[in-house]
C-alpha cells in the first residue's frame, strides 16, 4: 500500500464534494434537536435513509423497523434493529422479477452502518455503511453519507458510494490516492452465497448521491433524491430507468406506522409500508397487573401472634397469601430471628417484583421476633439467589422517594445455599395450559411466508423438587407449511433440511415430551439431565453443567447429547440416525445490556466448530440476538448460503398486554435452513433459566421491588 498523487479525473470530483459541502453542510442548524442525527424515517432497503438512498442519520436507539416497498416487478421485505445508538443493522428478503432476462429472483441480503460523526452547529452527521455484506451480492454496496439539518424542517444529505451505489454518474475512486488497489473492483465470487466479500468493500468507481427531506407537517414528509443506482441488470427487463431523480411523500398514521408513496426512476409508482417499536418503551408503563399488598409493621401483624410457636401454622397461612400474589411457596424454615423461603415465581418477568410481593406477604404474616426474611428464588425447583432483607427497612422505605435504592443498598444477595426441605402440600405438583401456537417458515423460495397457526396444550407434573416431566401436543387448524415441497438435495445427514417433511402430519404432534431433573451440584454450579422426546427432530438424552456465580460477568458451560431422529409425525416412532452431539459454551457479559456467547464442539450432522452469538437483552424480557455458525463443513458442501446464520427474537408477552405474566414469544429466524451447524433445541437450557434469578440481572430490575 502506498500514497500517490490524485489522477486528473479526481480532482474535480473533490472540488464538486468540497463545493457541495460548502454550500449544504455548513449551514448552522437553528434546532440541534431536529438534527440529522435522528433518522426521519427507512428508505426502500429497510435502513435508515431517504427514498433508495441512505442518510447518516440513526434510528432512536433499540428501534425494530419493519418495511414493506414494492414499485414495478420488485418486492423488498426489511427488518432493521438500531443495535446501539449509532450502530443498525438490517435484513431484507427481496424478490426481483425478470432479473437480467430471466426468471424471478429471490435474494437475502444484510446491511449495517455506523455514523461516526453527530452532528454540530457547522458540521454535518456522517455515516459509512456497507449493503449486501454477506449473500450473492446483488445488492452489493458501500457509502459514506453526510446530512445535515438546515433549517428545523429542511435537512440534505450527500453521500459517495461504490458497487451499485457507484453504478450510475460514477467516476475514478478517490481512494486511489491511497492504492491503486481500490481503482478497480475485484469480479465477486459468491459461490453459494452467504460469505464476506471484503476484497470488493470500496473498491472500483464511485459515484455522487444524495437529496432533501421536508418536514411539511408533524406527519408528512416530502422527499427528493438524486441516486446513484443504475439498476443495471433490472433496467429494461424488471422496469425501465429513465431517470436518477425519485421522490416521494411519507405520511406517518401514527407513532409507530408509516406510508410512503413515491415516483421512481421516472417510470413507476412505488409504496412502502413501515413499523417501528420501541422494546425500550413499553405501551403499559404502569402495568396492569393488580396492586400489591401494604408493607404491615410487626406491630400490626395481630394474626401472626397466634402461630408464633408454632411453624406448622405459619406455613399454612404464608401458602395462600404467597399465591395471591402469583408466588408458590416451596420450603420455609424459621430460625430465631431469620425466616427463609424458597419461592417459584409464575407470574412476574422482573425478579425484582416477586422478591417484593413476597417481602410484603412475610410483613404481616412473620411473628414479631423475626428481624430478617431471606427470599429464595426457584427455578423448577433449583434455588438460585437468595435475598436477604432487614423487616425494618420495609417498614421505614416503603413510602420514600428512593425507597427502592435504598432497600437495595441494605440488601443482601448471593448464592442459594441449598434447597429448603420442602413445605407441606407442594409436591406433587401438576398443572397445564392450553392455548394458541404460530409456527413461521420464513424465505422458502417457492413462497417466502409459510406459517401454521392452531393450539398448544401443555402439561407439568413434578412429583418431587427438581423432577419435572412435562409435554406438549399441538394441533394445527391452519396454514400453509404442509405445502412446502422442496426436496433437500443436502449431501450431509438430512438432520434439518427434511423440516418440511415433518409439517405432512394433519393430525395430533407431540413436539416435546420430556423428563428432566434440576440440581445444584455445588456452590455457582447448576446442573440438568433431560430424556425424552427432546423437540420436533430429535429424542434422546442431554445432560448439562454450568458454572454461573451470581456477580461475575463470566459463565461457563458444558452439555452433551446422545439423540436419535424421530419419525416425521412427530409422534412415537423413531428412524435409524444417531449421533452424540456436545458443546463447551462461554457466556459473557459485555455491558448491562449486551451478552456474547461461543459454543464449542460437535453438531447434529457430525460436524465440529463453533457458533459465535451476540444478543441485546432488556431488562423488561426483550432478547434481540444474531449468531453465525462455522463447522468444518465447507462452503460447497454446507450449500446455499455457505454457513448457518441467524436472528434470534424474544418478546415477553407481558410487554405487548401489560400483564403480569413470565410467558415469552421466541423464533429464530434463520435465511436458509440447512444441516451444516445444525445444533440440537433442548428446553431450559441452565445459563438462560437461571440468569434472570442472578444478582446482576436483579439490580436492572431492582426499580419494580416496590411493584
Amino acid at each position: 500500500m502506498f500514497l500517490r498523487p490524485l489522477g486528473h479525473r479526481r480532482w474535480p470530483i473533490f472540488l464538486a464534494l468540497s463545493a457541495f459541502g460548502a454550500t449544504v453542510f455548513c449551514h448552522p442548524s437553528p434546532l440541534r434537536a431536529e438534527g440529522a442525527d435522528v433518522a426521519l424515517g427507512y428508505n426502500s432497503f429497510g435502513v435508515p435513509g431517504l427514498i433508495d438512498m441512505p442518510s447518516a442519520g440513526s434510528r432512536e436507539d433499540a428501534e425494530l423497523g419493519f418495511t414493506i416497498f414494492y414499485m414495478q416487478n420488485q418486492t423488498r421485505v426489511s427488518a432493521a434493529f438500531q443495535i446501539t445508538p449509532r450502530l443498525s443493522a438490517g435484513f431484507r428478503y427481496s424478490s426481483v422479477g425478470n432479473y437480467n432476462g430471466g426468471s424471478t429472483l429471490y435474494d437475502r441480503s444484510f446491511s449495517v452502518q455506523y455514523r461516526f460523526l453527530d452532528e454540530g452547529r457547522f458540521r454535518p452527521a456522517m455515516a459509512v455503511g456497507i449493503n449486501d455484506m454477506a449473500g450473492t451480492g446483488v445488492y452489493a454496496g458501500e457509502y459514506v453519507v453526510a446530512s445535515k439539518a438546515l433549517t428545523q424542517k429542511l435537512r440534505a444529505t450527500a453521500g459517495i458510494g461504490w458497487g451499485r451505489l457507484g453504478s450510475f454518474g460514477s467516476f475514478d475512486n478517490p481512494l486511489g490516492v491511497i492504492s491503486d488497489r481500490f481503482d478497480t473492483r475485484p469480479k465477486a465470487d459468491v459461490g453459494k452465497g452467504g460469505t464476506f466479500q471484503p476484497s470488493q468493500w470500496f473498491r472500483g468507481p464511485a459515484a455522487l448521491f444524495g437529496g432533501v427531506e421536508w418536514q411539511a407537517s408533524d406527519r408528512l414528509t416530502l422527499v427528493a433524491e438524486y441516486s446513484s443506482d443504475a439498476y443495471t441488470r433490472e433496467d429494461g427487463p424488471t422496469f425501465d430507468r429513465r431517470s436518477p431523480f425519485n421522490f416521494a411523500a411519507r405520511y406517518q398514521i401514527n407513532p409507530n406506522a408509516s406510508v410512503s408513496a413515491g415516483y421512481m426512476y421516472g417510470s413507476t409508482l412505488s409504496l412502502q409500508l413501515n413499523y417501528a417499536l420501541n422494546p425500550k418503551s413499553n405501551p403499559h408503563p404502569s402495568g396492569l397487573e393488580s396492586a400489591p399488598p401494604p408493607v404491615v409493621p410487626r406491630g400490626g401483624a395481630d394474626a401472626a401472634k397466634s402461630w408464633a410457636g408454632d411453624p406448622a401454622l405459619l406455613e399454612a397461612s404464608l401458602r395462600p397469601a404467597l399465591a395471591a400474589q402469583g408466588l408458590a411457596l416451596e420450603g420455609i424454615a424459621l430460625s430465631g430471628d431469620r425466616l427463609e423461603i424458597q419461592i417459584r415465581n409464575d407470574r412476574y418477568n422482573a425478579a425484582p417484583e416477586a422478591i417484593g410481593r413476597a417481602a410484603r406477604v412475610l410483613s404481616a404474616q412473620a411473628p414479631a421476633s423475626v428481624d430478617r426474611f431471606a427470599i429464595t428464588l426457584s427455578e423448577n425447583a433449583m434455588p438460585v439467589s437468595t435475598t436477604e432483607l432487614k423487616r425494618a427497612d420495609l417498614e421505614a422505605y416503603e413510602f420514600h422517594p428512593i425507597g427502592g435504592e435504598l432497600i437495595r443498598a441494605n440488601a443482601q444477595i448471593g448464592d442459594a445455599t441449598g434447597r429448603l426441605p420442602p413445605a407441606d402440600g407442594v409436591y406433587p405438583r401438576f398443572s397445564w395450559r392450553i392455548g394458541p401456537y404460530l409456527k413461521p417458515a420464513l424465505f422458502d423460495p417457492d413462497d417466502p411466508l409459510r406459517a401454521d397457526i392452531g393450539f398448544s396444550l401443555g402439561a407439568r407434573f413434578e412429583p418431587l423438587p427438581g423432577l419435572l416431566l412435562s409435554g406438549q401436543v399441538n394441533q394445527k387448524l391452519i396454514g400453509n407449511l404442509d405445502q412446502a415441497n422442496r426436496p433437500s438435495d443436502s449431501v450431509l445427514p438430512h438432520v434439518r433440511s427434511d423440516a418440511w417433511l415433518y409439517y405432512k402430519t394433519s393430525g395430533p404432534q407431540i413436539p416435546e415430551l420430556t423428563a428432566a431433573y434440576f440440581f445444584r451440584p455445588g456452590r455457582d454450579l447448576y446442573g440438568r439431565v433431560t430424556a425424552g422426546y427432546l423437540e420436533a427432530m430429535f429424542a434422546g438424552v442431554s445432560a448439562e453443567v454450568l458454572w454461573a456465580p451470581q456477580n461475575s460477568r463470566l459463565a461457563l458451560g458444558a452439555e452433551i447429547n446422545r439423540v436419535r431422529q424421530r419419525g416425521y409425525d412427530q409422534r412415537f416412532d423413531l428412524r435409524d440416525y444417531e449421533v452424540t452431539t456436545g458443546h463447551l459454551s462461554a457466556y459473557y457479559r459485555l455491558s448491562d445490556d449486551f451478552y456474547t456467547q461461543l459454543d464449542v464442539g460437535r453438531y447434529l450432522a457430525g460436524d465440529t466448530g463453533a457458533t459465535l452469538s451476540f444478543a441485546r437483552v432488556f431488562d423488561n424480557g426483550w432478547r434481540v440476538g444474531v449468531y453465525a455458525t462455522k463447522t468444518d463443513v465447507s462452503s460447497a458442501d454446507f450449500g446455499e448460503g455457505s454457513f448457518d446464520k441467524g436472528f434470534t427474537l424474544t418478546i415477553p408477552l407481558g410487554w405487548v398486554t401489560g400483564q403480569a405474566t413470565r410467558t415469552k414469544y421466541s423464533t429464530v429466524i434463520q435465511p436458509i435452513l440447512r444441516d451444516g451447524g445444525a445444533r440440537l433445541h433442548v428446553s431450559n437450557r441452565l445459563y438462560g433459566l437461571v440468569r434472570d434469578d442472578q444478582a446482576a440481572t436483579l439490580d436492572g430490575n431492582w426499580e419494580r421491588f416496590w411493584r
